[in-house]
């Protein structure tokens, strides 16, 4: 783990987060990437949806996933990549708006796990709402052909 910010982390996971054919398949957008945090964004779409028309859990999951995953990755050192291990995800409210943000921030930062906290947001009209909330457990992975970047 570094205590600075590895100098091209945005670079890679802008091209990390390119190669995400799940996220490509959703409409999701890498909007910010910073040390630490990082955040996605995801236009609705009602093919995303479950039987009552919000968004899914499944989808949601996935998001916010990704941006907890991309916040780790954006404090580790350039020759290591991060898998998820874990997370809970706390579902508060219906997934209902015009679009959906996603923000994962590093909570815990280790040379070997780091733990994220994710928030998903919807959209629409008035004040941004919170939807659900994620912890997430991410193992540092070092000297993996099959897992780089």
């Amino acid at each position: 783990m570094t205590d600075f910010p590895p100098a091209d982390f945005r670079e890679r996971i802008t091209m990390s987060f390119s190669r995400q054919a799940a996220m490509h398949l959703i409409g999701a957008r890498l909007t910010r990437v910073e040390h630490g945090s990082v955040e996605i964004e995801l236009p609705f779409d009602e093919k995303l949806t479950q039987q009552h028309g919000f968004l899914h859990a499944g989808i949601i999951s996935a998001a916010l996933d990704s941006a907890c995953g991309y916040a780790a990755y954006s404090v580790i050192d350039p020759e290591a990549s991060i898998l998820t291990i874990e997370f809970k995800v706390n579902l508060m409210s219906p997934g209902r708006g015009d679009w959906f943000l996603f923000r994962g921030e590093v909570t815990k930062p280790g040379s070997n796990i780091i733990v994220a906290d994710g928030r998903a947001y919807s959209v629409g009209e008035g004040p941004a709402k919170l939807i659900a909330s994620m912890t997430g457990t991410m193992m540092v992975v070092r000297g993996r052909e099959d897992v780089a970047g």
